[in-house]
């Protein structure tokens, strides 16, 4: 008896030591930076996700990537175009089934390309979102471009929202013509070095669309880039379907990898256009030749480069 009260003293000591010693986590609920990365169990539908405390964290740096689905390496998250693939989808058809499933997705940010605050902006209506999915420049005459999707008409939408039964559905009618042109997706990325796992770590903190026709058109480029965003979706929200769907298979049926495990192990290509500085600048706001614009894209990658690898050096 003497040694079952000890027992459970000690118990309840653990207990309100654990009690009073609370995590901080650096990100919030929705994935934005407060730090959360992951690590992975057997079962692909399955996230574990590893907190990183608010005090582990002494440097981050948050960089703006594109991931064009042109590149052979990003073929994966283009493919296949078509919407009736029994078995694979490709990631703007992730984006669209998911969010008739729900997924919270907000308005860009009209001065900038960089997302709202999620936590104090309300996520998009069901009523605006087939619109925003992909919105055209109405000062631009498409008439002439014969490789342009006329999106106005109701038959063409991606996503249609039936007001009296309130549900909202993809139109696989347009899909693949949509799907053709969506080759590209801006990523906000966070690098970050925690003290108690002694790395650095990377995480997507948000996805957004780009729609490639008003990239196109604008003669400025960051003009371009700006008014192509067509939403922000925070990408912890995203990422529980994004793991429940595999990528189609490249050369080899056998090796079976979810969109999520395609992101996390980073296994797409992309470029960097801008950072956060305190300039408040991207790059195409401040390099105006293609030469320069390659020459400050690899100053950024060496500096993060060169960051990681001076943490070792004695």
């Amino acid at each position: 008896m003497k040694k079952l009260c000890i027992i459970a003293c000690l118990l309840l000591g653990i207990t309100a030591v654990n009690a009073q010693h609370q995590v901080n986590p650096f990100f919030d609920q929705l994935g934005m930076a407060r730090i959360q990365t992951v690590e992975y169990s057997g079962t692909h539908d399955t996230l574990i996700t590893v907190e990183h405390r608010q005090d582990d964290i002494i440097w981050s740096r948050v960089v703006y990537r594109i991931v064009d689905l042109r590149y052979k390496q990003n073929y994966q998250l283009y493919f296949p175009t078509k919407p009736d693939d029994p078995h694979y989808r490709n990631l703007l058809k992730v984006i669209a089934d998911a969010i008739v499933d729900g997924l919270p997705i907000y308005e860009k940010n009209g001065e900038t390309i960089k997302p709202n605050n999620f936590a104090d902006t309300e996520p998009m209506g069901k009523t605006q979102i087939p619109m925003a999915f992909f919105i055209e420049d109405p000062t631009e005459d498409y008439s002439t471009d014969e490789s342009h999707y006329d999106i106005a008409a109701s038959s063409s939408m991606l996503l249609h929202y039936d007001t009296v039964s309130g549900k909202m559905e993809v139109n696989d009618y347009a899909f693949e013509d949509l799907s053709k042109n969506q080759i590209k997706y801006l990523i906000q990325e966070m690098i970050f070095f925690d003290t108690h796992t002694s790395r650095l770590h990377t995480k997507i903190m948000a996805i957004a669309p780009l729609n490639s026709d008003l990239v196109r058109t604008k003669d400025n480029v960051m003009a371009a880039l700006r008014e192509s965003i067509t939403f922000w979706i925070p990408f912890d929200a995203l990422r529980p379907y994004l793991a429940l769907q595999y990528v189609i298979p490249i050369r080899n049926e056998t090796k079976r990898v979810t969109f999520d495990d395609f992101f996390q192990k980073r296994l797409y290509t992309s470029y960097i256009v801008g950072e956060g500085n305190e300039y408040n600048r991207f790059i195409p706001e401040y390099s105006f030749s293609e030469v320069e614009v390659k020459k400050e894209q690899a100053r950024i990658e060496n500096e993060l480069l060169t960051f990681e690898q001076d943490l070792w050096e004695y």
